[in-house]
């Protein structure tokens, strides 16, 4: 799958967010995604990463293998990074 697809997906399903998506091995099927999204606010861990892979729907099960999540509220991004967000909602990396 193309990290650019996922990329996507995600953005699209979760409205305003900045997503990075990068593909970890080259292989095609093991990918890192970074998504600061005020959507998070409030959620636990569990519920931010089940936001993401709702964004994915059939992907998730049948084209992806691996997918590592870093979720942050734009507050915490800044706080960890000192970054005002991730690259920018069109960064996919292959």
């Amino acid at each position: 799958m193309d990290p650019k697809e996922i990329l996507r997906l995600i953005a699209a399903g979760l409205p305003g967010a900045e997503v990075e998506v990068v593909d970890e091995v080259g292989d095609g099927n093991h990918f890192r995604a970074t998504i600061v999204a005020p959507q998070f606010a409030g959620k636990t861990l569990v519920q931010r990463h089940q936001m993401v892979y709702a964004t994915l729907g059939d992907a998730m099960r049948d084209r992806i293998h691996a997918l590592s999540i870093g979720a942050y509220t734009p507050e915490e991004w800044e706080r960890r990074s000192g970054a005002a967000q991730p690259a920018a909602t069109s960064a996919a990396r292959d």
